[in-house]
């Protein structure tokens, strides 16, 4: 079970990228030759876009967590000479006709932005929701390039796809030295490190630029933005601000999203009270079981019990959660509504693209009489 939820956790984490980056010097003649920047991106911090005439200049600004520097990449749609300032930059040519991903969180932009049939290859297939691509994999169109850090260099360099999209979670760059040298592009996408959940939506636009999308990813993102912001406003016209916990135990401690986290945020947005709202951590935090039930024993909702399906089986593993008032008021909610037989959880993938719909579901189950006759999309009550 253990290894189960920590592989939802930090799963996808497949793909550890290098990229070329500019000095100080360069990074300041750059700026001069910018010919117009994308002011359209309103929520994510952790990318820009400058454009020129044939090409565009995509900054990621924290490649991963704690880096140092950013990653540059030069996108060119028509032949032309680069700038000296440039010339380090790695070039990608574009609109990608071929594409690897590495994690499914990029999937539903694919999907999105109908630019899936692109995909070429995916390290372990099995965890992807997307019914699109499932077919395409079921069809021989997508190849398995491996699972998790197993990833096969040799079926990659096979397939020689145009560009590889990948992410890393340490800074590691050594299994991908391997692409670099081979002369296959790739980018690092960071839409994990965004602290708003609009923030890492907002990353369909980073993944358009790659398909000359962009109009159409601010038309998608303009849609979800709404809903939230709509969801959000009705939320907090209410005056009922129900409390709330998450996580459960694993091995010696409760893992409870810290008040900064990407879950604590949505708890705020869907006007609940959540009751670690004042920790400043912006991922999990170790808690005793103890300190949880002092402060929490008479909580009114517990969202997100990992992917127990019923009271009966989490009580099974822990008997003590039976003291909580949320779990004897059957009040006890988690996000595998979605997760298809192969193992993958549409919450981990879609969720990501649609905060919109996630925070529906959350208002749906702490002021229900909002949303009348919406039914949750990625939640779901345990059962008895």
């Amino acid at each position: 079970m253990k290894s189960k939820i920590l592989h939802q956790i930090f799963f996808f984490s497949l793909l550890i990228i290098v990229s070329g980056c500019l000095d100080q010097a360069n990074r300041n003649a750059t700026l001069k030759l910018s010919v117009d920047m994308n002011s359209n991106i309103k929520h994510a911090v952790g990318f820009s876009v400058q454009y020129f005439p044939g090409f565009k200049l995509v900054e990621v600004k924290e490649p991963y967590k704690d880096a140092k520097e950013s990653a540059f990449y030069l996108l060119q749609s028509t032949p032309g000479s680069i700038p000296d300032s440039l010339i380090e930059i790695p070039v990608i040519k574009i609109p990608v006709a071929e594409i690897v991903c590495t994690s499914t969180t990029h999937i539903p932009f694919l999907d999105l932005l109908e630019v899936t049939n692109t995909l070429t290859g995916f390290p372990s297939g099995n965890y992807i929701s997307s019914p699109v691509v499932r077919n395409m994999i079921e069809n021989d169109k997508v190849v398995e390039l491996g699972v998790d850090n197993a990833l096969n260099i040799e079926l990659l360099l096979d397939l020689n796809p145009e560009l590889v999209m990948g992410y890393s979670l340490t800074g590691n760059m050594n299994l991908f030295n391997q692409i670099e040298y081979a002369g296959i592009p790739f980018v690092l996408n960071a839409e994990y490190l965004e602290e708003t959940p609009l923030g890492r939506a907002e990353w369909i636009k980073f993944v358009a630029l790659f398909f000359n999308k962009e109009k159409k990813a601010d038309s998608i993102f303009d849609r979800i933005e709404n809903k939230y912001m709509e969801t959000l406003e009705a939320a907090q016209n209410t005056n009922f601000k129900p409390t709330v916990i998450s996580g459960i135990v694993y091995g010696d401690f409760w893992y409870m999203p810290g008040g900064n986290s990407w879950a604590a945020k949505y708890f705020k947005d869907a006007n609940a009270d959540f009751l670690w709202k004042d920790n400043s951590s912006e991922g999990s935090i170790e808690l005793s079981f103890e300190s949880v039930y002092d402060k929490a024993y008479d909580v009114e909702y517990w969202i997100g019990a990992a992917d127990f399906r019923s009271i009966k089986s989490l009580i099974s593993i822990d008997p003590r959660y039976s003291q909580f008032e949320a779990l004897q008021n059957n009040n006890v909610y988690t996000y595998n509504k979605r997760v298809i037989k192969q193992g993958g959880n549409d919450f981990f993938e879609q969720g990501i693209a649609r905060p919109d719909i996630v925070l529906q579901d959350l208002v749906k189950i702490l002021h229900p009489e909002i949303l009348s006759g919406y039914e949750l999309y990625f939640y779901r009550k345990l059962d008895p």
